[in-house]
């Protein structure tokens, strides 16, 4: 008899609802929050779409649309040359597919953050999270639960910015350090509008996540929702970003599979 067919099971899993699909995207429109830099840099776009025909003379049996978006827009994925620090590395298009599909471990600050925007996550939390969780997982994601996707409705809520600059969590300097250097994850998803913390830009170095991680070959992903419907660990997440030829990043279709009882 020949061997039971792993992926045969998978689908039979995702059938039976023994595997719940958990959608980590936010959707994509024209009112996404989008960051905000100082005026005196370039800015990235906020998502468009041009209608070309809708069942009409245009075109009288389609409907479809072009679409104008920055590559990080929205939930989207920091490939390694978005950052000078990762330049020589890959661009989007080049990172290699299997590394796409990859375990994750979901961590949970929604109390902390909640008491204090501006919260850091520190070495010592991970390694608090590890003794009761087990290590992070080889090859896998490490993923920042902070109740921030609550506030996406809103591009003022989601900066939460004032005349200091945003306020939003993420990872101290010396954190994201230990994640792009010794931590065995490929890369940090958050649900923030970006992989480094708001007051990143006064830390040394400056937005210490976009530096360590991508001069360390790791990737982001950002502006991730429904995280709280995963578990600390055993969920698997698929990151599917548009391969853009040299492109440094991308919006992404971001799932997670969970197993249920």
């Amino acid at each position: 008899m020949p061997e039971p067919s792993v992926l045969a099971a998978l689908v039979s899993a995702l059938r039976g609802g023994s595997i719940e699909v958990v959608d980590l995207t936010s959707p994509l429109s024209s009112s996404t929050p989008v960051i905000q830099l100082p005026p005196e840099f370039g800015q990235t776009a906020v998502f468009e779409l041009e209608e070309i025909s809708r069942y009409d003379d245009r075109g009288p049996a389609w409907y479809w649309n072009n679409f104008r978006s920055g590559e990080h827009t929205g939930t989207h994925f920091d490939a390694p040359n978005h950052w000078v620090t990762g330049k020589h590395l890959a661009d989007v298009a080049s990172v290699p597919a299997r590394r796409l599909i990859a375990p994750a471990a979901a961590l949970d600050f929604t109390g902390e953050v909640a008491k204090n925007p501006d919260f850091l996550v520190e070495v010592d939390h991970i390694k608090a999270w590890e003794a009761d969780n087990g290590p992070l997982p080889e090859g896998g994601w490490l993923l920042l639960r902070t109740g921030w996707d609550a506030r996406s409705h809103s591009q003022e809520a989601f900066l939460n910015a004032d005349e200091n600059g945003p306020h939003t969590p993420g990872l101290s300097a010396e954190c994201a350090r230990w994640v792009a250097e010794e931590a065995p994850v490929i890369g940090l998803g958050v649900e923030t509008v970006g992989t480094d913390a708001g007051r990143a830009f006064s830390f040394d170095p400056a937005f210490p996540c976009h530096s360590f991680l991508m001069g360390s070959d790791k990737y982001g992903l950002t502006q991730l929702r429904n995280l709280a419907a995963l578990p600390p660990t055993g969920s698997v997440v698929i990151a599917g970003p548009l391969p853009i030829v040299t492109g440094s990043g991308a919006p992404a279709r971001v799932l997670a599979l969970v197993e249920r009882p």
